[in-house]
């Protein structure tokens, strides 16, 4: 890549040797032409020209002129009265992906609305154009409901949390917790919006819904535990207890969506859909009743009728469910989408079958998982994960590549989960700068893994992208290691080692 130094990298990038003072004058328009997100930018003595295939595609644009114009463009503030240098030249650019995107975890770790706005900024900088809000979960409730109240008064709260992963088990003894009210949503939604990103929000069920039961034991299985004897959950890992299903809690889950969908316009609703733990609806007689009554083989037939009800009901309101690939299991809903995070090999099935499918594989581009085997790694947790491991990522696994089934992958997505990752400068740590690499691959059409120039990608993150991170506040792991005051001696963590490649098995 020349001295643009663009991320992501632009389809085709024409510069003319000359570079001179931007004036800021910036014409835009629309040619619906070009296509969706799509863009031309052409800059010269006399200013910039963008020109978007729709409005969406105008402001991608105006993140490549940024670019162009230097770090110090992506402070909050000028800091010099002198007009920004950039070169001079023009760049065609269109997206490989119609969905890039990028989940956060606000569930295990509450983070404040202003840190959430904030990722907003970060995932516009990087033309990424979705924010999966993971908002529920065993160990919290992040979204109020004003119909029942108690999913934040006694959800939202615990009293105490694990620390790390592994031996010896040890907790912050202090409570966490928080939640957003619906206006706090309403302004992420439209903030993000006015930057062309799509908030998706997920509510998880059946399962991952210990702190729901919490503070509604009616929800669990109380014919096979002391559901009210339950508290929000201050572990981490496979929570056995799951929704009971039940007619009531259909009902209760209904009134929970919807309120989201009148926060959230999104088309899609994530609904989770995994790890969803049988041994309960095994010793349930009102389970095991149920599914006599519906004429269902087994408990994994039983959590599909719970997503099937569910695919109809968001159907019928004109949005669509997406959910954890575990959604396969027992039958997949008929208007269902999936997101693939255990290898690829569900993804393959769901797009084989017809369905779209979001690539998020957990070998590759799960952000909370550990940077190095380097023993300074704060927490280590997960599959290392590298900076080139996440660039030579590549959504489309062979047996998919050329086929009609190819299309059905929408789109990729990096997810950051967050039970070691406590704060923000914790999830910049583990975010940046490897949510540059993913970005590009999102964006940029390009070659296949083994054949990707990675020392042109880490020549551009270290002549520009590192500033511009700098710039915005970032508090990304250096490429020479975590700072002391970003390790976390004596936390305990998990590692696996480092998988296979994976993209190379998918066939």
């Amino acid at each position: 890549m020349p001295e643009a130094y663009l991320i992501p990298a632009p389809r085709r990038l024409e510069l003319t040797g000359e570079s001179g003072p931007f004036t800021g004058e910036v014409q835009t328009r629309v040619d619906p032409s070009l296509g969706p997100e799509a863009y031309t930018l052409t800059t010269s003595a006399s200013g910039a020209e963008i020109v978007g295939g729709d409005e969406a595609g105008v402001f991608w644009g105006l993140q490549t002129l940024r670019q162009l114009q230097g770090p110090d463009a992506f402070r909050r503030a000028r800091i010099s009265p002198h007009p920004f240098e950039m070169p001079y030249g023009r760049i065609e650019d269109v997206p490989r992906f119609h969905w890039r995107g990028f989940m956060l975890d606000v569930a295990r770790h509450f983070l404040p609305k202003d840190d959430v706005l904030r990722y907003v900024d970060l995932l516009a900088a990087h033309k990424l154009n979705v924010l999966h809000l993971h908002l529920t979960d065993d160990q919290g409730w992040r979204i109020e409901i004003k119909r029942h109240p108690r999913l934040t008064e006694v959800g939202a709260w615990r009293r105490k949390t694990r620390l790390g992963w592994g031996e010896p088990v040890t907790y912050d003894e202090r409570p966490h917790g928080g939640f957003y009210t619906q206006d706090d949503l309403r302004e992420i939604v439209a903030y993000a919006a006015e930057r062309h990103i799509t908030v998706v929000p997920e509510i998880d069920l059946p399962g991952h819904s210990h702190a729901a039961i919490a503070a509604y034991p009616e929800l669990g299985n109380a014919d096979v535990i002391d559901t009210a004897a339950l508290e929000v959950w201050t572990e981490w890992g496979f929570n056995p207890h799951s929704l009971a299903p039940t007619d009531e809690v259909l009902d209760f889950y209904e009134g929970v969506f919807d309120e989201v969908l009148d926060i959230f316009p999104s088309r899609f609703i994530h609904i989770g859909g995994d790890e969803c733990r049988k041994e309960e609806w095994r010793a349930s007689p009102t389970a095991q009743a149920r599914m006599r009554d519906l004429g269902l083989k087994n408990e994994d037939e039983l959590q599909s009728w719970m997503i099937r009800h569910f695919d109809r009901w968001l159907t019928a309101r004109g949005r669509r469910l997406i959910g954890w690939d575990e959604i396969l299991q027992g039958g997949l809903a008929e208007g269902a989408a999936v997101a693939c995070w255990r290898w690829y090999y569900g993804g393959m099935e769901a797009a084989e079958a017809g369905h779209d499918v979001v690539m998020c594989p957990q070998q590759e581009v799960y952000l909370d998982h550990v940077q190095s085997s380097d023993p300074d790694e704060p927490v280590p947790f997960g599959w290392v994960h590298t900076l080139e491991d996440v660039y030579r990522f590549e959504p489309i696994p062979p047996r998919l590549a050329g086929t009609p089934h190819e299309s059905n992958v929408i789109g990729t997505q990096a997810n950051l989960w967050t039970e070691v990752v406590e704060s923000r400068s914790r999830a910049d740590y583990q975010t940046f700068p490897r949510l540059a690499a993913f970005a590009e691959v999102a964006w940029s059409n390009l070659p296949l893994p083994d054949d990707r120039d990675y020392a042109d990608f880490e020549r551009r993150m270290n002549n520009a992208h590192y500033a511009r991170l700098d710039a915005m506040g970032v508090a990304y792991r250096p490429p020479s290691g975590p700072l002391p005051w970003q390790q976390r001696p004596g936390v305990p963590g998990r590692m696996h080692g480092k998988p296979r490649r994976t993209w190379r098995m998918a066939d």
